[in-house]
């Protein structure tokens, strides 16, 4: 039977809709709203500079720059020499330069990836053992496909429709994947030890190994000790306990009889030069090659933007999630853009392309992170009343440490209005920049000879304790804890109609998916795990809801990119809509937003420095 006349323009005028202003796939909507916001929130991004910056710097320049060489190892070898060490820095280094001066979300860190490794590998065999065509050109080539493959993205708003959906539970699944890939690293790099070294150097690989994670979990304490050593000594520990834990068991294979031992250590490249012997510049002839592989090349190219688009818009909603108490608005369609650019670039180079990572994007988050303490009525979090120490997950980060520590006493709340705590991260731009400028400096062969002082039990050390600090955040651990704890034992749930058995459910349905999509990364379908990750989301929305009940669901669960929960009432979402409209939140910066870390609130404020000031709470510098 043929369409009706009247059913075929109805179709026609919804499909046209979608295109006019203020519909879906308005070309441009969200890049013109990023970059209004990004002019708006740019000047304050360099208004906040403190010691808890430079640490966090320090710190996330260890837990990129050391796994970046590990996978520039595994790159050597599965690309055939055409990659290794100073193509994976130099990329890591770049690209994370150019998104701390012009990203819209200074808080993502950007590097090489394992999932795209896997792809490389892929690509390098079908070029040079079934087609014989070279490697690097055709890799350009899918890159630059790449590239306005993400314009595309971006143009035609592609977050609205894809990641706005996205709750807490693919979100928190995604972190606990992570924290279990890193736990995973830490056992692989031990076993590489074990195959690669004499049996008493291995010993001692195990010992380097543990002895690295448990002295920077230890040190990251140390704001606790009170009154042992002063405060600044002891703030100094918490904060760089990573790089202070990294650089001692840098050290000690050297010393006594343990320099006798033949510890492995990361591999290097002692000259500024491609690894490729056939290469001798950073520049890719990519038009040399047939002209069917420029357009084969898209096929790649799409599936290098599916992998890239997915990894960092996750990447960039886990480290803004309501935990972190992020108040600046990001810019995704225009980070999407710059991630198209950087992409292409690297296509030209020859190198390896990067994009967000996780877990280093949310553990740069948790290290910037502080607490401050405000009247119950001036601030519009949803945090909980209370008077006493942040939740226990939140100090396992320097930054965390230090503000729980410093507020544990009830003296610090004198006003007779009720207060809490809220989470707050430093907005800026200076501790991503700091760390890819350290990274790029890396590239120079004296800086790269320094590496190569680095076992990689320490390594393996440092996977652990990203793994440990990734975890110690994740909500679904304290919900694991329930699970295992009797039912006398635990605090009464907010609301009767909240089944204790139905949170222990959805709690255990997160950890089993996470161990079936763990499977899933140890396959060659690998780089598609985050479209996994994404087809949770309608599971999410259409069928779990079905199981549990809506209280539950509101419990346990909330939107990852935007105020409310899926299962609000007409009225709350009316409500909601109406204190956005009120407060100016219409996706652009408001003006109290507008100052970032200065932005005014009442009440006692914790810096990470310890000293708490009383009334407005001042620019941090």
């Amino acid at each position: 039977m043929l369409e009706k006349p009247e059913a075929k323009a109805s179709w026609l005028a919804k499909v046209s809709n979608r295109f006019r202003k203020g519909g879906k796939l308005q070309p441009f909507r969200l890049l013109r709203q990023d970059i209004h916001n990004l002019r708006q929130r740019y000047v304050s991004d360099w208004t906040v500079f403190n010691q808890l910056v430079v640490a966090s710097a320090v710190y996330v320049f260890f837990t990129n720059i050391l796994p970046g060489i590990t996978f520039a190892n595994d790159l050597f070898v599965l690309t055939g020499e055409s990659w290794g060490t100073i193509e994976v820095v130099f990329s890591t280094g770049l690209c994370g330069l150019i998104f701390s001066l012009f990203s819209a979300q200074p808080l993502t860190i950007l590097g090489v990836t394992g999932p795209f490794s896997v792809l490389a590998e892929n690509m390098y065999k079908l070029c040079t053992n079934n087609f014989h065509v070279p490697f690097l050109p055709v890799m350009a080539w899918s890159l630059i496909h790449s590239a306005w493959m993400h314009y595309l993205l971006a143009i035609f708003n592609a977050h609205d429709y894809t990641m706005q959906y996205v709750t807490d539970f693919s979100a928190d699944i995604f972190s606990l994947l992570n924290s279990v890939i890193y736990f995973h690293k830490a056992s692989l790099e031990l076993k590489r030890n074990h195959d690669n070294v004499p049996f008493d150097a291995f010993l001692y690989s195990i010992i380097g190994a543990f002895g690295t994670c448990l002295m920077a979990i230890f040190l990251s304490t140390a704001l606790e000790w009170k009154p042992l050593f002063g405060r600044i000594i002891r703030m100094g520990l918490a904060e760089y306990a990573a790089a202070i834990s990294i650089i001692f068991f840098i050290g000690v294979p050297y010393m006594g009889e343990l320099a006798n031992l033949d510890h492995e250590r990361l591999s290097i490249q002692k000259t500024f030069r491609p690894t490729s012997p056939a290469r001798v510049t950073f520049f890719v002839r990519f038009w040399e090659v047939p002209l069917e592989w420029v357009f084969i090349s898209i096929i790649p190219g799409a599936i290098i933007t599916v992998l890239f688009y997915f990894d960092h818009e996750i990447s960039s909603i886990i480290c803004t999630v309501e935990r972190y108490g992020v108040k600046k608005p990001g810019g995704y369609a225009w980070d999407i853009v710059l991630l198209g650019t950087t992409t292409a670039l690297c296509g030209i180079l020859g190198i390896p392309p990067a994009n967000g990572l996780l877990p280093q994007a949310p553990l740069h988050s948790e290290s910037l992170r502080h607490w401050v303490e405000v009247d119950d009525e001036d601030d519009d979090s949803d945090t909980p009343l209370t008077t006493s120490n942040p939740p226990q997950s939140a100090t396992s980060s320097p930054s965390t440490s230090s503000s729980s520590t410093t507020l544990s006493s009830p003296n610090n709340i004198d006003a007779p209005r009720k207060k809490k705590l809220v989470p707050r991260v430093h907005e800026q731009r200076y501790s991503s920049l700091l760390q890819s400028a350290l990274i790029l400096v890396f590239i120079s062969p004296p800086f790269q000879h320094l590496l190569g002082f680095t076992p990689t039990s320490v390594l393996a050390g440092l996977f652990m304790y990203m793994g440990y600090q990734s975890l110690s955040v994740n909500p679904i651990l304290p919900r694991f804890f329930e699970l295992l704890s009797p039912p006398s034992e635990l605090s009464p749930l907010p609301n009767p109609q909240i089944s204790r058995w139905a949170v222990h459910g959805y709690t255990v349905t997160q950890i089993v998916l996470t161990g079936i999509i763990f499977g899933v990364t140890l396959t060659v379908a690998a780089p598609g795990f985050p479209v996994i990750i994404i087809i949770l989301v309608p599971v999410r929305l259409w069928i779990m809801n079905r199981i549990w009940g809506r209280e539950t669901l509101r419990y346990v669960d909330g939107w990852a990119c935007r105020p409310g929960k899926p299962e609000d009432s007409e009225e709350e979402k009316a409500a909601r809509e109406e204190a956005e409209r009120g407060s100016g939140g219409d996706g652009t910066v408001s003006a109290s937003e507008n100052v970032g870390e200065a932005d005014v609130e009442r009440g006692l404020t914790l810096t990470s420095s310890g000293i708490v000031t009383e009334g407005v709470r001042e620019k941090q510098s």
